[in-house]
């Protein structure tokens, strides 16, 4: 695991973002295909999200929290709380407490779970070493029918307000769209991809970029049209 570490952490230090293939990242975490399916299998227990002031009932999700402290390995699991962002950071939704219900505890202890977090905090703590982090879990389902798309980040490419974000894709099903753009401050475009595959992950210095996915819609109109993907992301802990 330590090769793709190395040059995930060396890649966002230089240009702020990386991005690695399904098979790097199925080849780094230990674990079964049979848990990789259970785990890709928990997005189908997501629930509706009730605080979209557009309006929208198409994004479905599921919440935890968690601590990185530099004096132990993993994350410590919080109390369920509440997901917070500045209207600065989220001009659509932001400025309110907003509660999801909790992610699995099966979820969270599955192998393909802890290898994320175990990745994300690698580069995390590569980029800022000795840090206390506070870390969310967030899993999204984005759904579309005809004439009636979805929106993965209705707010626009925008900033978390976090020091490092990590996106994974876990299923695109018949989907068209859903491109993931990263820009400078100045809304200057450096990348545009699409993130396909189990697996499929990009991982940003929230500080230095920002990012955002276009609308998605169905490919076959008669057919149920999803976009799963894990957030994960590390903030520096404030100081008690």
């Amino acid at each position: 695991m330590s090769l793709t570490l190395d040059s995930l952490a060396d890649e966002v230090a230089e240009r702020a973002f990386a991005r690695r293939s399904p098979a790097e990242v199925r080849a780094a975490i230990p674990g079964s295909d049979a848990e990789l399916q259970d785990f890709a299998d928990s997005w189908t227990r997501l629930e509706t999200d009730g605080f979209m002031r557009d309006g929208g009932r198409y994004r479905l999700r599921r919440l935890a929290n968690f601590s990185a402290l530099p004096v132990e390995a993993g994350h410590r699991r919080g109390l369920h709380r509440a997901h917070f962002q500045a209207s600065v950071h989220n001009t659509l939704n932001g400025g309110v407490d907003r509660w999801f219900a909790p992610v699995e505890d099966a979820t969270v202890a599955n192998p393909f779970c802890q290898g994320l977090l175990e990745l994300g905090r690698d580069v995390a703590d590569r980029l800022h070493p000795n840090t206390a982090w506070f870390v969310e879990m967030h899993q999204f389902r984005v759904q579309a029918k005809a004439n009636s798309p979805g929106h993965p980040t209705p707010e626009g490419v925008h900033h978390d307000g976090v020091d490092v974000v990590l996106i994974a894709m876990l299923a695109r099903t018949n989907l068209a769209g859903g491109e993931t753009r990263v820009t400078d401050d100045e809304g200057r475009e450096l990348a545009r991809f699409t993130l396909d595959g189990m697996l499929d992950l990009t991982i940003l210095d929230d500080r230095r970029v920002m990012h955002g996915v276009t609308s998605v819609e169905p490919a076959d109109p008669a057919l149920p049209s999803t976009r799963d993907v894990l957030v994960l992301t590390w903030k520096r802990a404030q100081p008690k």
